[in-house]
């Protein structure tokens, strides 16, 4: 049994600047032993990078329980014939790009490199079909694939998905849309959706054929990896990223021109279904997504502005994958969903200069001076957390100094400062950070004192409950 389907190493490539970890060449080697690097293709989430991701996740757990779809965590690893048999042993994912191996009981497993095959592995294993259907069904997390390392595309890379297994009706391919393009929007992000419909299998043959005739005196024109798909997969050509397919895609034959009559009446519906809700589309012939499991309804997230660029800059996509659930030994279930990539969701937003508050900014910073003042510091810092008045500190610092200028960094409209004397008298002090003025209270009765000082200042509002922490 191999050990990995995996293809062999591509040739080293510079990574784009914006991929390379950040000031990875100031940081400071010592002499003999160099550090260890990141593997190709992955990345560091770094703090100041998680205000987005905290956005992104608040938002899409809002929709989720906005639209009634529950959440479902899947195991990273799975069987690695789940995802031969669902996403089609031709295509790139598995001849290239899956990380799979022999794990020591002599099973090859792979880290799953998509979602839905997984979700459908669930919907059987666990008899959901004995719900009420349609079951919705949410997740967030890491998927690995070994693929090229581009802006935005990385070997290890994270995705959001809605799912909703057991109805066959367009309302719910409309819906799905509808979720995805609403929550770009709220994340202020502009796009297009991309839609198509190709169908069932077997109203595909005949298009494919026609397809096979047309692009077959061209073979000279094809890459080598198209010339392979032409003969074992025609349909993976209008998925290809060759330049030389774009510029023969004008001529080529729509597969729309071939759908039985129920895939035209589906995709009718689903049109509209999204013009009642004012979801804009543009139909896109040629569009065909890069899996097998897909039928009908198929549709991709472009960034508004790289309709130019092909489905290489997606944000996301889905469609409709009605024999999905039988194909893994369930029975027949109509399904549709889509996944988002949230490394471009992040970048997009990073593009767009959006740039949320990682947590509500400190209004009140705590100085202490000795361990006694430390001791009870610990106890008032958990007083002002249960309140809701967000504080800060310095506990690892000891000259006040060196805390005021935290304070003042931090932009805290007031200090409070406590030392021994403060400790043994049951008081501590206020310093308004702008005037300088200080008084002394009871230690006491910090809090409520606080509470009434904020509320007056002006300008000085306690942040929005819409703040991402």
């Amino acid at each position: 049994m191999p050990k990995k389907t995996i293809a062999a190493k591509e040739p080293e490539e510079k990574m784009e600047k914006a991929e390379k970890p950040a000031a990875a060449s100031e940081a400071p080697v010592k002499k003999g032993k160099a550090p260890p690097e990141l593997l190709r293709g992955f990345r560091d989430i770094l703090p100041e990078e998680q205000a987005r991701w905290s956005l992104i996740r608040a938002k899409v757990r809002e929709m989720a329980d906005a639209y009634s779809f529950d959440r479902i965590e899947l195991p990273l690893l799975e069987r690695a014939d789940l995802f031969q048999r669902t996403l089609g042993k031709q295509t790139d994912v598995i001849e290239k790009e899956m990380y799979a191996f022999e794990d020591p009981s002599g099973d090859l497993v792979a880290m799953r490199p998509e979602a839905t095959a997984s979700v459908a592995r669930a919907f059987v294993n666990h008899g959901m079909f004995n719900l009420p259907q349609p079951v919705k069904l949410w997740y967030e997390g890491p998927m690995f694939r070994h693929d090229r390392p581009q802006a935005g595309r990385y070997r290890q890379f994270n995705q959001f998905g809605f799912e909703s297994l057991g109805v066959p009706d367009a309302i719910v391919d409309a819906q799905l849309i509808l979720i995805a393009a609403r929550t770009f929007k709220e994340l202020g992000i502009d796009v297009t959706i991309q839609i198509n419909s190709i169908g069932t299998p077997e109203s595909r043959q005949s298009y494919l054929a026609e397809l096979t005739s047309y692009f077959r005196p061209h073979r000279n024109k094809l890459s080598e990896d198209d010339k392979r798909r032409l003969q074992k997969s025609p349909l993976r050509l209008l998925d290809s990223k060759d330049p030389a397919i774009a510029e023969l895609l004008a001529g080529a034959p729509q597969i729309v021109d071939w759908l039985d009559e129920e895939s035209k009446q589906h995709f009718t519906k689903v049109l509209e279904y999204l013009d009642e809700v004012e979801v804009s589309y543009q139909l896109n012939p040629f569009l065909v997504r890069g899996l097998d499991y897909y039928t009908r309804t198929v549709f991709e997230i472009w960034e508004s502005g790289d309709e130019g660029e092909r489905a290489q800059n997606a944000l996301g996509g889905g469609g409709r994958y009605d024999g999905l659930v039988e194909l893994i030994g369930g029975r027949p279930t109509p399904a549709c969903g889509f996944a988002i990539g949230m490394e471009r969701v992040a970048k997009a937003m990073a593009d767009r200069n959006i740039a949320p508050e990682a947590r509500a900014k400190p209004l009140v910073f705590f100085c202490q001076l000795g361990d006694g003042a430390r001791r009870v510091g610990l106890r008032l810092f958990e007083e002002f957390r249960v309140a809701g008045i967000p504080v800060a500190e310095a506990f690892g610092k000891n000259a006040l100094k060196a805390q005021l200028e935290v304070a003042n960094k931090l932009e805290v409209p007031y200090a409070l400062l406590l030392g021994q004397k403060e400790v043994l008298d049951g008081t501590i002090i206020i310093r308004d950070m702008d005037s300088g003025a200080q008084e002394i209270v009871d230690s006491g009765k910090i809090v409520s004192i606080m509470k009434r000082k904020l509320a007056k200042s002006e300008g000085v509002t306690r942040p929005s409950q819409d703040v991402v922490q």
